[in-house]
């Protein structure tokens, strides 16, 4: 989508995802619940296709802002929780937004509001969104032993304990922990745990719209990071593979992502030119949008790489000189 349909979209996206709040007189009932879940479900989707960016944090924002002000009319205790749980994934949502444009810092605050926010709803799913997201952002700031205790708070929820699907992505974020710092055993044993839970998941469960992503190709692809980061770069190599055999087309980011680490999985082992010619795919597949800031980064690792084990190369200068062209241009 290029970037003029992106802001006319997103505008629309944003008036529907967040409407302003009318002076009723009536109390707040369940129908403007269900007005604001289906924000929700817009955002979800406008971040599938655009990926964080500061549009949807500001949606995001606004609609956490409608939802707390319903909730000083709400008709009775019950449709109060509610909306503070949707006050919760708004905000979550915000920071969303941020962790993916590799702004960990700045997520921080909305996810510490997220997490008071879910408690006041006593909804555990938002609780758990919040402490995956908290699992991701310690890992952006390089601090994967907190990254390991977000990941098992997370595993300490209700619907982590209710619903395996929940357990499996808690088991997977706590495995990327384990794996960046070097515990292999307890990285490859969160792994199994993860692959254990999410086969036990029920299929057709209603669960939120901000779960779609994680799924059999979700986990192959944090597979990889795991598999990279303790040294098995050819079994990153193998998952990544399997990975973007199974991911839907229409999640174009989470493929460019996968086609990255199958990427740096093939130059950490010393295939410069096959690793070259994959990372080239991240910019097709990206085209006409703006990188997020996330897979900037994951580029800027690969670059390092790059540089690190072939600086004379054919296919690393070839590399370097896109490299430059399309950092400038994204």
């Amino acid at each position: 989508m290029r970037r003029r349909h992106f802001l006319a979209a997103a505008t629309g996206a944003t008036a529907a995802a967040v409407p302003l709040v009318s002076a009723r007189p009536y109390a707040v009932g369940t129908s403007e619940v269900i007005r604001l879940r289906s924000g929700l479900d817009a955002l979800a989707a406008l971040d599938a296709t655009k990926g964080g960016h500061e549009s949807l944090e500001r949606a995001a924002l606004a609609g956490a802002t409608e939802a707390l002000e319903l909730q000083k009319r709400a008709a009775s205790q019950r449709i109060r929780q509610r909306l503070f749980s949707v006050a919760a994934e708004y905000t979550t949502a915000a920071a969303w937004s941020l962790l993916d444009a590799h702004s960990a810092h700045q997520a921080m605050g909305h996810l510490n509001r997220a997490l008071y926010l879910s408690g006041m709803a006593q909804d555990s799913v938002a609780e758990l969104d919040v402490w995956n997201l908290h699992a991701m952002a310690a890992g952006q700031q390089q601090d994967h032993a907190q990254a390991v205790s977000a990941a098992q708070a997370a595993l300490a929820t209700r619907v982590a304990r209710r619903d395996p699907l929940f357990a499996s992505l808690a088991h997977a974020r706590a495995a990327i922990g384990q794996s960046r710092i070097q515990d292999r055993r307890g990285a490859l044993r969160s792994l199994g745990y993860a692959e254990d839970a999410l086969a036990k998941a029920p299929q057709g469960v209603p669960r939120p719209a901000w779960t779609d992503f994680y799924g059999p190709a979700e986990l192959l692809a944090l597979t990889a990071i795991v598999r990279d980061c303790i040294g098995d770069a050819a079994g990153a190599e193998a998952a990544s593979h399997r990975a973007l055999a199974e991911i839907p087309q229409h999640f174009r980011r989470n493929r460019a992502l996968a086609t990255l680490r199958l990427a740096l999985a093939q130059l950490h082992q010393r295939d410069i030119a096959q690793a070259c010619g994959t990372v080239e795919k991240v910019f097709v597949l990206m085209d006409g949008s703006p990188l997020p800031g996330r897979m900037r980064s994951r580029l800027g690792d690969f670059h390092r790489d790059l540089i690190t084990l072939s600086p004379d190369g054919n296919a690393a200068r070839e590399w370097q000189d896109r490299y430059r062209s399309e950092w400038s241009q994204s």
